[in-house]
């Protein structure tokens, strides 16, 4: 479930709210156990999703860094490339 939660600080261009956003869901996911909460947890797994989002975002603008900005295109890439290494070529 965690897996898909990717680094957010230090690219150009920044981080968007959705991205940002999205990471939340999954860490909230990964602590609570729950893809989907139950009626009963619906509110407190909302609430804890809008919490940790504001805690990224004041996380994210905070940090200072001395490394040039990473290019998000070059790092998906590099990323593919990996991918590729590992699992073989996507077969269409």
């Amino acid at each position: 479930m965690c897996r898909n939660i990717k680094t957010l600080f230090n690219f150009d261009p920044p981080a968007t709210e959705d991205e940002i956003q999205a990471a939340s869901l999954q860490f909230v996911r990964k602590l609570s156990g729950f893809t989907q909460p139950s009626k009963a947890n619906e509110a407190a797994f909302q609430l804890a999703v809008q919490e940790v989002t504001a805690a990224a975002e004041k996380l994210l603008s905070t940090l200072v860094t001395n490394s040039p900005q990473r290019d998000r295109k070059i790092e998906i890439e590099r990323a593919r490339i990996r991918s590729v290494k590992r699992f073989g070529p996507r077969e269409s």
